[in-house]
């Protein structure tokens, strides 16, 4: 048992007084590492909750610089950070939040070279990547390094998540086999995205993170849960581990990394 000194007991006195967490979950969160990929619309609040909540190392991949059009939805950057590395922006939140995080930033894109040495030092993985092929790229790294992972994506008013523990449930794969076509499906620099859409999705992405870490209630695992801001109808959709899945299957078919359309490597970025 860590020792925590009478600032931590005061800054996770209501984790700690949650009888599903308490010290032992706190002292979990403190040894944890998740990785974020994409400092963007759902990265940005999963990292302040992150920080917050004592996650001991983060480590955050981006390869933008801040945009005011960002700022609409992004809440950890700021209108003086325009310019700026997006990871460093988020950076510096996090670490303003709660100086008890080391926080990795990563300015570079993932791709098939580097995505497999990047994930494997940590716990867990938050995928708020806007298009389809980076986030088939994160689950198959994360199925190949079996490391459990979070989907999440939003567009104009809907968003959509589930949570991902390899070869133990359904990975995004089972589900969804290949990227739609080029340009089958507006990104929200094409059609738009509400604002607060990506703080709804962003922490619930949270939320399914600190649970894994902690051990606490039940994952988004084998259901695909989808909500329509406009109705405010949320609805889970059941999905089932398929045998026949080329990645997490009885015989995968995908035994190695291909970078599809979209995804750009840049390892000394």
């Amino acid at each position: 048992m860590m020792d925590f000194t009478p600032e931590q007991l005061e800054r996770y006195s209501r984790h700690i007084l949650l009888q599903d967490v308490g010290v032992e979950g706190q002292e979990k969160l403190l040894a944890a590492k998740v990785l974020i990929v994409g400092a963007g619309g759902l990265g940005a609040p999963v990292s302040l909750y992150l920080a917050a909540a004592g996650v001991g190392t983060v480590g955050i991949i981006d390869n933008d610089e801040v945009e005011i059009s960002n700022l609409q939805r992004q809440i950890v950057h700021f209108t003086g950070d325009i310019g700026t590395a997006k990871v460093e922006s988020a950076a510096a939140k996090m670490r303003a939040v709660n100086p008890d995080v080391t926080v990795k930033t990563y300015k570079k894109f993932l791709c098939a070279d580097n995505i497999r040495e990047v994930i494997r030092d940590y716990d867990f993985v938050i995928d708020g990547t806007d298009n389809f092929p980076t986030k088939f790229l994160v689950n198959d790294a994360c199925v190949m390094e079996k490391i459990p992972f979070s989907h999440g994506g939003i567009l104009r008013f809907d968003g959509q998540t589930m949570t991902v523990l390899p070869h133990n449930s359904a990975c995004y794969r089972c589900s969804f086999r290949q990227p739609p076509p080029p340009d089958a499906v507006p990104t929200c620099s094409q059609a738009g995205v509400l604002g607060a859409i990506a703080g709804m999705l962003g922490t619930i992405q949270a939320a399914e993170a600190l649970k894994f870490i902690t051990k606490t209630g039940e994952l988004l695992t084998n259901c695909l849960l989808s909500f329509d801001a406009k109705t405010m109808n949320f609805r889970k959709v059941p999905l089932r581990k398929q045998p026949d899945c080329p990645i997490c299957g009885e015989n995968p078919t995908i035994t190695e990394l291909v970078d599809m359309e979209q995804t750009v490597c840049e390892l000394k970025s």
